[in-house]
């Protein structure tokens, strides 16, 4: 199991938020992205890749790619904020180390740089045979923000 860092957690039920965050996603949902470990300031996860994830040439779609870290980070920074508030990536960059394949990935999401309005998260993704091989790395900036009720976001 990968360290978490030492970060506290603003909200104690994080587990809840994060479960949350993948669940109530349709895009996420539907890709099958599963939450293997959550700790403050971490949150692991994995994907059974399925034909319908890659790309003309086999390989692991590079959307998929950046979608399993940038939602991965997403999670893991969710473990840090505090009740009632959310994170929405406000930038994000993926390097694509190489091609990914495999019966699964695996992604490593950890806290960088926790902050009370931006929050600065690492995702790895591995693929390849026992999802050892890093296949890509990115780095997500995620804003930290309280939702309008809906009546006033119009």
């Amino acid at each position: 199991m990968p360290q978490p860092p030492d970060l506290p957690p603003a909200n104690p039920d994080y587990r809840t938020e994060v479960a949350r965050i993948l669940q109530a996603a349709p895009f996420i949902r539907a890709l099958g992205l599963e939450a293997e470990t959550i700790a403050p300031g971490l949150c692991e996860t994995r994907l059974v890749v399925r034909e319908d994830h890659q790309q003309q040439d086999g390989f692991v779609h590079a959307g998929v790619q950046a979608s399993v870290a940038d939602h991965t980070a997403g999670a893991a920074g969710a473990t840090l904020i505090p009740t009632g508030a959310i994170v929405l990536t406000a930038e994000f960059k993926i390097n694509l180390l190489r091609p990914a394949r495999g019966p699964e990935l695996r992604c490593i999401a950890r806290v960088l740089k926790p902050g009370r309005s931006l929050i600065v998260v690492e995702s790895e993704i591995h693929g390849g045979p026992g999802a050892e091989a890093l296949v890509a790395k990115a780095t997500v900036t995620l804003a930290v923000v309280t939702p309008r009720p809906k009546a006033e976001a119009a």
